[in-house]
C-alpha cells in the first residue's frame, strides 16, 4: 500500500530563528521537543496529519556521539549541514505502519541508508498537556544522494493531546499540497522515492509520484526557477519547495509586505524565497 507524506525535516540553526520567521509567516509553532540524539525541533501541524519539522542542534556533544554510533538520522543531519549549511530542507518523510518491513525492503532494493531508529520523545500540546510520542524509523537514500534522503516513519506510538490549536494556522493552511525538488538524474530518483513510498514500479508517470495525500515532483534546476521564479542549485536530489494549500491566497500579500518579507507571485502562486529560518522555498495556493 503506498505510503502517504508523513512530513518533512528542514534544519535551522537555531530554534528562535526558525519560530520567528514561521510565525511571522502565519504559521503556528509547536513547543520545543527534544529528541534523545542531541536534536530539537519546533513543529508546525496540519489539518491533513502532515507537519513540517524544524530541527536544530541542541546538545553538540550528544548529537556528534550519536552520529558517530551510526544513528541515520543525526548522521545525514550533520553530514546536510556540511555540505549545504544550517538552513535547508534535507529530508521528506513516509507514514507507514511497518518499519521493519520497509527496512527489509530497502535492503533488498539496494537503497538502505543504514541501521533502523527507535526512539521515544515528550510531546506537548498548545495547553501543555504532555505525553509520550515513539517513532520507528527505516532509511533510504542513494550513494550520490549528499543533499537529501527519505524515511519511513511508523508512529509506535501517537500522543493523546489535542492538536487542534496547533493545526490553526492565520496564513488560512490547511496542507501540504505538493513537495518540489531538483534532480540531474529525474528518472532514477523517483524510481528510488517510489520504492520508498511503497509504491508499484509503474507509479512512476513524467516527473512526479501521486501519493495518498500529496504530490511529490522532480524538476531540474532551470525548470524549478521557470516555475517558481527562485533560482536553486543544482544536485542529484535536493527537496526545493513546500507547496500548501491555503483559503485565501491573495490577501497573505498585505501581510508579508506589512512584515517586510520578500515574496512574489508566479501565475496564482505566492511564493516566498528561503530566509533563516525557512529553508525551503514556500508556494501557497488556494485550497
Amino acid at each position: 500500500m503506498t505510503h502517504p507524506l508523513d512530513h518533512l525535516v528542514l534544519p535551522t540553526r537555531d530554534l528562535e530563528t526558525a519560530r520567528a520567521r514561521l510565525g511571522a509567516l502565519g504559521f503556528m509553532v509547536a513547543p520545543q521537543g527534544t529528541h534523545p540524539f542531541g536534536t530539537i525541533n519546533c513543529c508546525v501541524y496540519f489539518g491533513d496529519g502532515t507537519f513540517m519539522e524544524p530541527l536544530a542542534i541542541g546538545d553538540a556533544d550528544g548529537a556528534g556521539q550519536a552520529a558517530d554510533a551510526g544513528n541515520v538520522f543525526v548522521g545525514r543531519d550533520r553530514a546536510f549541514r556540511a555540505g549545504n549549511g544550517d538552513d535547508g530542507f534535507s529530508a521528506v518523510v513516509f507514514g507507514t505502519d511497518d518499519a521493519d518491513a520497509d527496512h527489509a525492503r530497502y535492503i533488498a532494493s539496494g537503497i538502505s541508508a543504514g541501521q533502523r531508529l527507535d526512539f521515544s520523545r515528550p510531546f506537548v500540546d498548545a495547553s501543555g498537556k504532555q505525553d509520550t510520542a515513539s517513532f520507528r524509523l527505516a532509511f533510504a537514500a542513494a550513494p550520490d544522494m549528499a543533499d537529501a534522503f527519505v524515511f519511513a516513519c511508523e508512529r509506535a506510538n501517537a500522543p493523546k493531546v489535542d492538536r487542534t490549536a496547533l493545526q490553526r494556522h492565520a496564513n488560512g493552511v490547511s496542507a501540504i499540497r505538493e513537495v518540489v525538488g531538483v534532480s540531474t538524474d529525474a528518472e532514477a530518483k523517483l524510481r528510488l522515492l517510489a520504492v520508498a513510498a511503497a509504491m508499484p514500479a509503474d507509479a512512476v508517470s513524467g516527473n512526479r509520484l501521486a501519493l495518498p495525500n500529496a504530490d511529490l515532483t522532480l524538476l531540474d534546476a532551470p525548470g524549478f526557477q521557470r516555475r517558481f521564479g527562485v533560482a536553486v542549485m543544482p544536485s542529484s536530489l535536493r527537496f526545493a519547495a513546500v507547496v500548501f494549500a491555503a483559503s485565501d491566497v491573495r490577501s497573505l500579500a498585505p501581510r508579508l509586505a506589512g512584515a517586510g518579507i520578500d515574496h512574489h507571485f508566479s501565475g496564482a502562486s505566492l511564493v516566498i524565497p528561503p530566509s533563516a529560518g525557512q529553508g525551503a522555498t514556500f508556494v501557497f495556493e488556494e485550497s
